[in-house]
């Protein structure tokens, strides 16, 4: 870090950002355009269309990603959530510009006493700043624990999310297009169960935004 808010010169050098080629609905980075399916979709879109309208994120979780990410979910490094909230922003410029309320993924109780912060409520703490749109710090809750999901497939890591979060607010989202905020999204499990939680309370819409993704979901664990 160097200014507030901004990345050294090393740090941002170590940075592998997500441009286009890209599923146009899921965000995931093709090595080449010819990976795109109908529509500009992953094979996985194609398959089984998530129920969120569109996903992007900032950067491919890789080394250099992690470097700062797990700092910030781990580490007490609260200071990264803006720069990270930065390069979000500018990844997400178009899903921001259509947004009503930006919504974090919430962790569970007992994990948030352990930890003291949550990192994805940071990050939409500081879109909402930088984008000028209202967020609601707990428009979710997560009702049940679950165990550590690094190690786990999509399906089973999709079977586990699955009622795991509530609506904390009848009615908060209601008619309004959500952006939903996360640290890393992988399979994009926890984003789907976020969502059907979302669009069940009346959301019109759900759009997901982090600060990276796995770049190869299918052998990943979230």
């Amino acid at each position: 870090m160097t200014a507030q808010g901004t990345f050294c010169a090393t740090c941002f050098g170590g940075l592998s950002f997500i441009t286009a080629p890209l599923c146009r609905r899921c965000g995931v980075p093709f090595a080449q355009a010819t990976e795109a399916g109908a529509g500009g979709l992953c094979p996985r879109c194609v398959a089984s269309p998530p129920v969120f309208a569109v996903a992007r994120a900032a950067l491919r979780y890789d080394e250099g990603a992690k470097r700062l990410i797990l700092p910030l979910k781990h580490g007490g490094r609260v200071e990264l959530a803006l720069p990270l909230a930065r390069q979000m922003a500018r990844a997400g410029a178009a899903l921001l510009a259509q947004a009503d309320v930006l919504v974090p993924v919430p962790p569970h109780r007992l994990r948030l006493l352990a930890r003291r912060y949550d990192q994805a409520a940071l990050l939409a703490r500081h879109l909402a700043r930088l984008s000028g749109l209202p967020w609601l710090p707990r428009g979710l809750r997560r009702v049940r624990r679950t165990m550590a999901l690094a190690d786990l497939g999509a399906a089973a890591r999709a079977r586990l999310v699955e009622g795991a979060f509530a609506l904390t607010r009848g009615g908060a989202v209601a008619g309004r297009h959500v952006v939903l905020v996360d640290d890393v999204v992988t399979s994009g499990a926890t984003a789907e169960a976020c969502a059907r939680v979302l669009l069940a309370g009346g959301a019109a819409s759900v759009a997901v935004l982090a600060a990276a993704r796995v770049p190869d979901p299918r052998g990943a664990g979230t």
